[in-house]
């Protein structure tokens, strides 16, 4: 695999800019090392769960990877903003004591006041003497200022076409990271810049890292995995859906009861009957009763299935490393053949 050398690969010191993004209740283990493995990085989504359940996944990427413990494990862990502040102010704060299980990298985002944990993560650097990357996702130019401002690392640009959740009132991808590289080329200097949202294929990528992006996150590509904890159920409704499957809403967290999300926040995911409930009209207690009734029964109409609007260009289950090194190669491919439009 022919390197891409980009300011992340040398900070990160993997062979390919490419990210996996830390999807709650769809990053597993086996799938954060196995991009790890195959020369990008990483994630895990830390949603709800316990510091005893994110040690242990924590724990079997080590394991997976073959690192010895007092290393670093090349894998970012994802912290929602409004989850932090509930479990930090409990009798289970986890920020600090997943630090000490030496992840490289943790990764912010969906929160009203970001900063005082870009605080306690530096604070800690500064104690221990280590140097934990933080990514911070952003909508806006206002949004990197504020990050760079706190000495980030990275942020990652967030379009309106990411699967999952974000900012519902957010640019499309490229207006957006074209806005940020202008601003950080204008004040000289500032984090790594990440482009999210849409990106399925290599061509993307390379289109992306021509723009000036450092690296790429992708997210719903790694979906259509082995390793991708959505259940089989799911993964044939992401195999049929097509370019125009997905939606962007609070519905799904309205009835599946996650929705603390910050004002003009919602998530993308594919379209079904828990929408055709929103629109008949139904009350939020009678589509919670419907959808209950529809995961007790097994029912695959109701299913939450975070996805971007890049869902329909990936038709096959094939395993993360397969993906990431195709991705890679694909990017390469159309580097390469940019070279010939000069001259």
């Amino acid at each position: 695999m022919i390197p891409l050398r980009t300011p992340l690969t040398k900070s990160l010191k993997i062979t390919t800019p490419i990210v996996c993004a830390p999807m709650a209740f769809a990053c597993t283990p086996a799938l954060a090392a196995e991009v790890s493995a195959a020369g990008g990085f990483g994630c895990i989504g830390a949603g709800f769960d316990s510091t005893r359940l994110l040690r242990e996944k924590i724990h079997e990427v080590r394991t997976r990877l073959n690192i010895a413990q007092g290393v670093p494990v090349p894998i970012a862990i994802g912290f929602i903003g409004w989850i932090l502040d509930i479990t930090e102010s409990s009798d289970d704060p986890r920020l600090l004591a997943i630090l000490d299980e030496l992840p490289t990298a943790v990764w912010l985002a969906f929160g009203g006041d970001l900063e005082k944990y870009i605080d306690q993560i530096q604070a800690h650097n500064r104690k221990t003497g280590r140097s934990t990357f933080i990514f911070v996702i952003v909508h806006s130019v206002e949004d990197v200022r504020r990050a760079a401002g706190k000495g980030v690392d990275a942020v990652v640009v967030q379009g309106i076409e990411a699967g999952g959740h974000g900012r519902g009132d957010a640019p499309p991808l490229f207006a957006l990271l074209q806005a940020v590289l202008n601003d950080i080329q204008t004040s000289n200097g500032g984090p790594l810049v990440l482009a999210a949202g849409g990106i399925s294929t290599g061509s993307q990528i390379a289109s992306l890292l021509t723009m000036g992006a450092d690296g790429v996150v992708l997210g719903t590509r790694f979906l259509f995995t082995p390793e991708c904890e959505y259940s089989a159920a799911q993964k044939k409704v992401l195999l049929q859906a097509d370019l125009g499957a997905t939606v962007r809403t609070l519905a799904y967290d309205d009835v599946g009861r996650t929705n603390g999300w910050p004002p003009n926040f919602n998530g993308r995911a594919i379209a079904n009957e828990v929408m055709d409930d929103l629109k008949a009209g139904l009350s939020l207690e009678q589509r919670i009763e419907k959808f209950d009734e529809s995961t007790r029964n097994g029912e695959d109409s109701r299913l939450v299935i975070w996805a971007g609007v890049g869902v329909g260009l990936t038709g096959e289950i094939k395993g993360a490393a397969d993906v990431l090194r195709e991705l890679h190669e694909e990017a390469v491919v159309h580097l390469q053949r940019s070279t010939g439009l000069l001259g």
